[in-house]
């Protein structure tokens, strides 16, 4: 664990790691701290841990394995939320589960990863929750996106930014929306940024194929 009276740098977010397989969770913490921009101040193994860890601590950023001894992730996250509201939550999990998916974030959740992804699309994820966190930033397969309703659902994208990155997934310029939609290009612009906000994602085709993976749209086959 890190010194806890050790000054922060104004540039550095803090995290608090906790998952029960200590093999994981070190190597997890070790990925992290390879970024100049985090620092990991301390680990636990229960999501009693985690609580006690992040109200000592006040990370910017926890990072919670789904199963853990203690409360259970949906009110590790709601003590987390109620202790320190500035610190976002991040979950992995192996699970495709909607129910869990809607519940982690009606609860509070910034985002929800499984853990398949890669250690690039984690760090990258943590990046836009530290850049948007009033955004969802999600990781899921498309079992675990339908139905989405809820609090978390508003966080969703909309049906508009939906029909623009369908769209995109066509190849088709801003220019050619635009004009499809009867919408200025700049009005496209708009939703884009957003969807991409929403989607934790980094670029168009960052955007296109985490859309897809999540089945909010369907994968473009040329006529």
């Amino acid at each position: 664990m890190a010194d806890a009276g050790k000054p922060a740098r104004a540039d550095v977010t803090s995290v608090v790691v906790a998952d029960d397989h200590t093999l994981f969770r070190e190597l997890l913490a070790d990925l992290l701290s390879l970024e100049d921009w985090l620092e990991v101040v301390a680990q636990g193994a229960s999501g009693t841990e985690a609580v006690e860890l992040v109200r000592q601590h006040r990370p910017g950023i926890a990072v919670l394995d789904v199963q853990m001894p203690g409360p259970g992730i949906r009110e590790t996250v709601r003590e987390i939320g109620r202790h320190c509201p500035e610190t976002r939550c991040i979950v992995l999990t192996m699970h495709d589960d909607p129910v869990l998916f809607r519940g982690v974030l009606d609860d509070g959740a910034t985002a929800y990863l499984l853990k398949s992804v890669s250690s690039r699309e984690l760090v990258t994820s943590i990046h836009s929750v530290i850049r948007e966190p009033e955004r969802i930033h999600f990781s899921v397969t498309r079992n675990m996106i339908r139905g989405l309703d809820g609090p978390a659902a508003d966080r969703l994208l909309s049906a508009r930014e939906v029909e623009i990155l369908s769209y995109v997934a066509q190849a088709r310029s801003n220019a050619e929306i635009a004009a499809t939609l009867f919408l200025a290009e700049t009005t496209v612009k708009r939703h884009l940024t957003n969807a991409y906000r929403k989607l934790g994602a980094v670029s168009r085709v960052d955007a296109i194929r985490r859309a897809m993976d999540a089945g909010i749209i369907a994968p473009y086959q040329q006529p």
